[in-house]
């Protein structure tokens, strides 16, 4: 029984063993076939935040597998009616894996370490793991078999910056974040990285220009996330520089993609002529969102490659 918290978790070899199953399953789906090959399992998804793509892409993959879902609301008490403990006791023994997406990091590590199943992580303020998989292999279908790629990060060191640059090192792709003083992923997780992977290529810079060049993969995310909405406008201020254009493009390779983790915010972030352009796979991205959480469910219930 393996929890999925963080991309701390997972293995190189394991990741790909993930996409292995992951492009087996989308091949089937893409001629019509939809494998039940879970039946009668059962996924929980126990949210504390709001959720299009993880809840949707979720429900349909464990219903394609052949499995049923429930979906948990803040009306199941978690952590207030009943404590976290009691609530991974009881739950995980009514079903066979939990998706829990909540505010905070560390109540999923205590949930998880009481539960009898497997935990997925659907998203907490430290890391966002599913998004990151699904990215990996969204890049891997784009790019082809490229043994090394650079992909920059612009913006805010969140959770999906967090999630992107641990699963590049297990892939051997080189990260490099640009964001402004204040906004930045710490150093003292850049080493926690290259701990986990020695040799592994993980920078912060401010630059975003810098980071661009020569990079296969510009990426970028919202200003303000989730809980930070308070600070929208002084975040809009700051980030200003940081938004990424056909300008910015330019500094990067011709055949990079452009990729967003979605919702986006036209013209803040990104502009809408490259969120919409010819280099974008957003819309691909998210697509692979339901295939590669197939793959994990998969993976993670038994029906390994």
């Amino acid at each position: 029984m393996r929890h999925l918290l963080t991309l701390f978790d997972l293995q190189p070899m394991e990741l790909e063993a993930i996409f292995t199953i992951t492009r087996d399953l989308k091949e089937k789906f893409a001629a019509g076939l939809r494998e039940p090959i879970l039946p009668g399992r059962v996924l929980a998804m126990l949210f504390e935040r709001p959720s299009l793509r993880t809840r949707v892409s979720f429900e349909a993959a464990i219903l394609q597998l052949g499995g049923g879902s429930l979906f948990l609301g803040e009306d199941v008490g978690f952590g207030s009616r009943e404590s976290v403990e009691d609530c991974g006791r009881v739950l995980g023994q009514f079903v066979d894996v939990i998706v829990s997406r909540t505010r905070e990091h560390q109540r999923l590590v205590e949930f998880a370490s009481h539960c009898a199943c497997s935990v997925i992580n659907g998203l907490s303020e430290q890391a966002h793991p599913c998004q990151a998989l699904a990215d990996l292999y969204t890049i891997r279908e784009q790019l082809g078999g490229l043994k090394s790629l650079r992909l920059a990060w612009i913006g805010d060191g969140n959770n999906v910056a967090r999630s992107l640059a641990v699963g590049c090192a297990k892939m051997g792709y080189s990260f490099v974040a640009a964001s402004p003083p204040g906004y930045q992923l710490e150093a003292s997780f850049l080493e926690e990285v290259r701990e986990a992977v020695p040799g592994a290529e993980v920078e912060q810079i401010a630059d975003p220009r810098e980071a661009v060049e020569g990079a296969e993969v510009i990426y970028t995310d919202v200003w303000a996330s989730m809980g930070q909405e308070a600070e929208k406008q002084a975040r809009a201020a700051t980030f200003a520089a940081y938004q990424v254009n056909n300008q910015l493009m330019t500094r990067a390779l011709k055949q990079s993609i452009f990729m967003h983790c979605m919702p986006a915010h036209r013209d803040m972030e990104v502009t809408a002529e490259v969120l919409d352009g010819p280099q974008s796979v957003v819309l691909e991205q998210a697509a692979n969102r339901m295939h590669v959480q197939k793959g994990l469910l998969a993976w993670l219930l038994g029906k390994r490659a």
